[in-house]
């Protein structure tokens, strides 16, 4: 978690949704829906979302269409053009930590590395000309399959090993951990559990940023116990407290 999407890739399912069907989803049902576990891939939650809306007395758009609109919305240009000429929702992304962060995992003797759901081109623009990462090791939406298919974790998680420390994944390989904001991150990890047994894999969990507010105490706290009963190992505050979390967790 290391922007706030709220009013980006938030904004434009919101947006593509009332494109269609003239309905704004509150940030209550967005959250609903991503507490399921299944809509993972805004542009499929945006579809389901109108599809519910409509109660199945509606037409649904065509889903090739519904991915030009929420693209419009999002990067209001070319998404592998030049990112100085978007004038979409990607240019109202805070972010949540700065380059500092990824020295101070460095320093801590933690790799790293990025399974995004997000389009590649998001991807870079953010992993390295917003925060001035040089080739981070990264899996973006069309690398592996949408979460909480364990896939491209346990890809990722196994080329970083392998190619830093010269091992495979397995009973011998370091722990992985995996941060997230939604119950589809959390069970990407209780399903690679499952297709390998032999690793230590641990799963972070921080609410998104539009639920850290003063007034979003209550809906805050029934987010994080959905994160929970999902399989989150830990909650945390904020994603910079993954550092001390780690360290607490595996000096157990």
């Amino acid at each position: 978690m290391i922007r706030d999407v709220a009013g980006s890739y938030r904004r434009a399912l919101i947006e593509t949704v009332h494109h269609y069907s003239g309905w704004r989803p509150e940030a209550a049902v967005i959250d609903a829906l991503k507490g399921e576990g299944a809509w993972n891939n805004d542009w499929e939650a945006s579809y389901e979302l109108l599809r519910r809306w409509g109660n199945g007395a509606v037409a649904l758009p065509d889903f090739a269409d519904l991915v030009k609109v929420f693209g419009d919305f999002y990067f209001g240009g070319d998404p592998e053009g030049d990112p100085d000429q978007w004038q979409g929702f990607i240019g109202c992304e805070p972010l949540l930590v700065s380059a500092g962060f990824f020295a101070d995992l460095n320093q801590a003797g933690f790799l790293w590395g990025f399974v995004s759901g997000a389009e590649p081109p998001s991807v870079r623009y953010v992993l390295q000309q917003r925060l001035g990462l040089a080739k981070p090791p990264v899996l973006a939406m069309g690398d592996a399959p949408d979460k909480p298919d364990p896939t491209g974790l346990l890809q990722l998680a196994g080329q970083i090993c392998e190619q830093r420390l010269g091992s495979r994944l397995g009973a011998a390989a370091p722990v992985v951990a995996y941060l997230g904001d939604t119950v589809a991150d959390v069970q990407t990890v209780v399903n690679a559990r499952q297709v390998a047994p032999e690793q230590r894999l641990i799963s972070l969990a921080v609410a998104p940023p539009h639920l850290h507010g003063a007034d979003q105490s209550e809906a805050r706290h029934h987010y994080e116990q959905r994160l929970s009963q999902a399989g989150a190992d830990r909650i945390l505050s904020h994603t910079a407290a993954v550092i001390t979390t780690l360290g607490n967790l595996l000096d157990a």
